[in-house]
């Protein structure tokens, strides 16, 4: 089995004559927590759609374990399942409570019999410190428990990689501490991880390579020390001084 987990080549995607994703190549190794920066309106969004077909790419081709989820012989439903979604809006079934929002997934997409589904989730749950609020339903919880609930309901799948967009972007600023000290724990367990951040502090500290992306391409990517300390892009630095600098 190759290290490399997830192999993107030539990655485009148009909505209508918008070219959003202009060539794609990227690639994440196993147990790698790949951090992708940018601007809004940079692609970081589509790129992470795009990888498990949540967008349907115009063109190219994205290897899933050697496998191209492209390819019409493939089952997608079989390979985008071992690649979790946390979303920015955290995306739970309201009507639904906290253990049976981790569980509903297990038993339709994996098959599993409702007891271990239940074991399951409430390991994640757990894991994410929420373990107390099984019965919960989301309008209920403060945004940052949403999160931690929508991060537990993507563990319970168990992926082999988990895709994070901007998952603190929707919370208040007193909020996203306690769902990024859950992600960097989740970080240091050896999981793949590909998070689409504007928390630069996070992206420095966690993770091992960091992706800059603009106008739909990668316009550098190297290790966070190069990144934030010694960028070679023009672009590159510009976005950091500016983003940087804000306050």
């Amino acid at each position: 089995m190759t290290d490399v987990m997830l192999d993107i080549r030539n990655l485009k995607k148009n909505f209508g004559n918008n070219e959003i994703l202009k060539g794609i190549n990227f690639s994440a190794r196993r147990g790698e927590v790949v951090c992708i920066i940018g601007a809004s309106g940079s692609g970081k969004s589509t790129l992470l759609r795009c990888m498990n077909l949540l967008e349907v790419p115009t063109a190219g081709e994205i290897y899933f374990d050697g496998i191209n989820i492209l390819d019409r012989s493939v089952n997608p439903l079989k390979l985008t399942t071992k690649m979790g979604m946390v979303f920015q809006q955290f995306n739970l079934f309201n009507n639904l409570t906290v253990l049976q929002n981790c569980v509903i997934g297990q038993i339709i997409v994996l098959k599993r019999k409702p007891s271990e589904a239940k074991d399951t989730a409430m390991r994640y749950l757990e894991t994410v410190g929420m373990a107390q609020y099984i019965n919960a339903k989301p309008h209920q919880l403060s945004g940052g428990q949403k999160q931690r609930v929508a991060i537990a309901r993507a563990l319970s799948m168990e992926p082999e990689a988990l895709l994070f967009d901007e998952p603190t972007s929707a919370l208040d600023p007193e909020m996203v501490g306690e769902v990024l000290k859950v992600i960097i724990s989740l970080a240091r367990t050896g999981l793949t991880m590909l998070v689409v951040t504007h928390e630069m502090d996070f992206a420095r500290e966690v993770s091992n390579r960091v992706v800059f992306m603009d106008g739909g391409v990668i316009a550098e990517e190297d290790t966070p020390d190069v990144i934030f300390n010694n960028p070679k892009n023009e672009r590159t630095r510009a976005f950091l001084t500016r983003v940087l600098h804000r306050n």
